[in-house]
């Protein structure tokens, strides 16, 4: 979309296979609603896998009482496991690969040792130490320095938005309060892993990639950097998509990483993507153009060509 905002030659078909970037909500918006995905998920993986409700309140227990030194030089504390709800929509054997980890933890049936099969998984499955640019700019992602709202809200300073719509969370008792949560024999309130967000507490060791001076006071400008440019042309797009462009996109209604409504909001009847032919679909997962990419991209070039009527 910030292509078909910049560019004066527009391509003539446009394919949008990741859902629709929440171009007309604020940041703090954004993630208010997104943590109520990351809810919705959470229960359906549970409901997948029942046994994991006291093992994960076992294991978010021990490292509460105490962090574990990770191979990496972070720290696996209870914070920076529950970031592994990050891939609960990445693809269809998500489920099935965080159930996998949490059965590996201990040693011991009756001791909290954690294992180091488990410890180097947590390694690998979190990529922030290898890439922390991914740390560095995720919530900027969000921050469209031209936007007006009609809540009012801005787009900038993002500041750690992510953070404080969870913290407005548990202010009071919630299900997103794992140290409450964790504590609570019951089936029924589950500890709830996070989704695709990123944390300030992130740079003060948990990640030993992503922490020390540097790398601390840089995330923290960037969180409060005031001066991003426009990230999108709502006029422009139109103009493209009415005058020589042609765009279809795949929405996946189940999806952990972009917000449903925000999509239809975008696509719906005085959108900027007004003129884009959508497929709602929850067949998929955010995978979708990795797990049936084929099937994905023949039926959207159709939509955009207009040989094939969706919605019918």
């Amino acid at each position: 979309m910030t292509y078909l905002s910049l560019v004066s030659n527009p391509p003539k078909i446009c394919l949008l296979t990741g859902g629709i970037a929440p171009m007309v909500w604020p940041v703090d918006k954004v993630y208010d609603s997104l943590w109520e995905r990351v809810r919705e998920r959470n229960y359906a993986y549970y409901e997948h896998y029942p046994g994991d409700i006291k093992a994960v309140k076992r294991i978010v227990q021990a490292l509460l009482q105490k962090p574990e030194p990770l191979p990496s030089n972070g720290l696996l504390t209870a914070r920076r496991f529950l970031q592994l709800g990050m891939g609960l929509g990445g693809s269809p054997s998500a489920f099935a690969s965080l159930h996998s980890t949490i059965s590996s933890a201990f040693i011991d049936e009756n001791e909290n040792v954690f294992s180091k099969s488990f410890l180097k998984a947590i390694d690998s499955q979190q990529p922030f130490d290898d890439h922390p640019i991914y740390f560095l700019l995720h919530e900027s992602i969000y921050a469209d320095g031209g936007a007006q709202y009609e809540e009012g809200a801005g787009a900038i300073p993002t500041n750690w938005s992510a953070h404080r719509m969870f913290e407005k969370r548990i202010r009071n008792p919630s299900d997103f309060s794992y140290e409450l949560t964790s504590r609570l024999d019951s089936d029924t309130r589950p500890t709830l892993f996070f989704g695709e967000m990123v944390f300030p507490w992130m740079a003060d060791g948990d990640y030993a990639g992503c922490s020390g001076l540097g790398m601390k006071s840089l995330a923290h400008g960037l969180a409060q950097k005031d001066d991003w440019g426009a990230l999108y042309d709502e006029e422009n797009i139109r103009r493209a998509l009415t005058t020589c462009s042609k765009a279809a996109a795949a929405v996946y209604f189940d999806d952990l990483y972009v917000d449903f409504d925000a999509c239809r909001q975008a696509t719906s009847y005085g959108g900027p993507l007004e003129k884009c032919k959508v497929w709602i679909t929850n067949e998929y997962q955010h995978s979708g153009i990795r797990d049936g990419g084929g099937t994905i991209f023949a039926k959207l070039f159709e939509m955009a060509k207009g040989s094939l009527r969706v919605p019918s």
